[in-house]
């Protein structure tokens, strides 16, 4: 059956597709579907019909870049897995991506470290969203309980969080049997380990119920809110009967607006995405760079990207942006701009070009020239594209210019610290 007839079968719904391809190599079966399969790429999605049509688009190959196209070539078959929610959908697909390391998913993070959600073993466990760089050296195995991760989306996974801690609250950072309720547990996002409320061995108990959900397992989840509500409601303890009828409720109807939209957002094939670079340094000292992402005139922040600069050593600015879009342009995985704008003028823009026009990639180019204020002052390149992309063009190369100047404020305090 062709992949497209596939894709018919598919419900519009959350959750979790595989591009297979046959191999002779004898593997376990990948959630549940027949036949010998190699795993080339996991992804999630809104809607597994739609996002998955969007692979077959005829401009492919421009949007998604050659990597994936060459990974359709070799798939000869699609798994879909369907979640409740983009929330699962979240949780399931970064399991997958660990267990199985499919080769079309990238591990090439370039000076990105990604986050993790980690539990720590303590009496009274708490749950931090750490960085991968910090994640060996201040959290090592002994001192976890849980570790979930990496996620490559920060933003959603902020996201995702909140709508987890309302069903499960948890301590993050407040100091246990302090007497003192913090703020989160005034809001219901901490189950009081702060002002004694809990006991550890309580807590505990609870930890273990967020795990389980972790590991995608909320059947049992819902069976066992279902018979601590009717041994509550049993013994007459009404309150915490209706507290657990409320997050029994929560956890079956998942309310994951923030999520879709921001999903919608990173995933739509059809929005105009525009790339701008930046470059920042003092005196040719610590020099980084940036690339920000706008898409259909809107910042997709989950997409920014940080670059250390590794081949220029004095002030030369083409030659830093240079390295970066070479790198960049490196990472076929990651989904090609529409249009690319830098922050310079005719050199800058110049430079661009002939990178792109090296790997045979036909992607515009303009330059947002400053005034002496660093005011934007015109707009080098088509003029068509300049007035139609006018307002999102500005503010993705704004937004490049404030990455850019926060990243080497941060390069500098760390070297000043060490």
């Amino acid at each position: 059956m062709k992949l497209q007839e596939q894709i018919k079968k598919r419900p519009d719904a959350p959750g979790v597709y595989l591009f297979l391809a046959k191999t002779p190599r004898k593997r376990r079966d990948v959630l549940g579907f027949g036949r010998t399969r190699d795993i080339l790429y996991i992804g999630k999605a809104t809607s597994l019909k739609e996002r998955v049509k969007s692979y077959f688009s005829k401009n492919i190959a421009e949007t998604r870049g050659p990597l994936i196209l060459e990974m359709l070539e070799k798939a000869t078959s699609i798994a879909f897995e369907k979640t409740d929610s983009v929330l699962e959908a979240l949780l399931l697909e970064t399991r997958l991506i660990k267990k199985y390391t499919p080769r079309y998913n990238t591990t090439s993070k370039d000076d990105k470290s990604y986050n993790h959600i980690v539990i720590t073993k303590e009496e009274f466990s708490r749950v931090l969203l750490v960085r991968e760089k910090t994640l060996t050296q201040d959290f090592p195995p002994e001192k976890l309980l849980y570790d979930i991760g990496p996620f490559p989306h920060g933003l959603k996974l902020k996201e995702a969080l909140k709508i987890i801690r309302k069903i499960f609250p948890y301590r993050d950072r407040c100091i246990p049997n302090n007497k003192r309720g913090c703020f989160n547990s005034e809001i219901g996002l901490c189950p009081g380990v702060c002002s004694g409320k809990i006991s550890a061995k309580e807590y505990q108990k609870e930890i273990k119920k967020l795990i389980l959900f972790f590991e995608g397992k909320k059947k049992a989840l819902i069976s066992s809110f279902e018979k601590e509500m009717k041994k509550a409601a049993k013994e007459k303890r009404f309150e915490d009967a209706g507290d657990l009828k409320r997050k029994l409720f929560t956890l079956q109807h998942i309310q994951d607006v923030s999520l879709l939209q921001r999903e919608k957002t990173t995933h739509d094939s059809s929005a105009f995405r525009i790339e701008a670079y930046d470059v920042a340094h003092l005196s040719g000292k610590e020099m980084v760079g940036v690339m920000t992402v706008v898409q259909n005139a809107i910042s997709n922040k989950d997409e920014y990207r940080k670059f250390i600069v590794r081949s220029v050593s004095k002030s030369n600015d083409p030659g830093a942006l240079k390295e970066i879009l070479e790198r960049r342009f490196n990472h076929l995985e990651w989904e090609f701009p529409n249009l690319l704008v830098v922050d310079g003028n005719e050199v800058q823009k110049r430079v661009a070009e002939e990178i792109l026009e090296k790997r045979k990639l036909h992607i515009p180019v303009v330059a947002v020239v400053k005034d002496k204020k660093h005011k934007p002052r015109a707009i080098l390149g088509s003029a068509k594209i300049a007035r139609e992309h006018h307002n999102a063009i500005l503010l993705a190369n704004a937004e490049a210019h404030r990455f850019s100047i926060t990243f080497h404020r941060q390069k500098r305090l760390e070297k000043f610290l060490r």
